[in-house]
């Protein structure tokens, strides 16, 4: 099978998208609404990709016995209290090491 058109095809659908909106630029005004919400885009991406990893065991809910739910939790609080992106990442990490050796 060639692969070269489908790659080429992916390649130009996702240069549209992009460059849609580099055109579009001061000829369109998204309502308020729609720029009132885009600071929360982030946000809910990455809650949307992180949450699931964190509460799910082989495809099964399970908090009380999952490592990586607490460690979570941890870099969570962290996150929260210290604001620094490295201290989270750092605190996640010790915490998931530290409790898969316990456990």
């Amino acid at each position: 099978m060639n692969w070269w058109p489908l790659w080429l095809a992916c390649g130009l659908i996702t240069f549209a998208i992009r460059y849609s909106f580099i055109a579009l630029e001061g000829h369109y005004k998204p309502p308020d609404w729609f720029v009132r919400w885009l600071p929360f885009v982030p946000i809910a991406a990455l809650t949307a990709l992180t949450v699931p990893e964190l509460v799910l065991m082989s495809g099964q809910l399970g908090m009380a016995d999952n490592p990586k739910f607490w460690a979570g939790l941890v870099a969570i609080a962290v996150a929260a209290r210290w604001r620094n992106t490295l201290l989270t990442i750092g605190a996640g990490f010790a915490a998931l090491g530290l409790l898969r050796w316990l456990g």
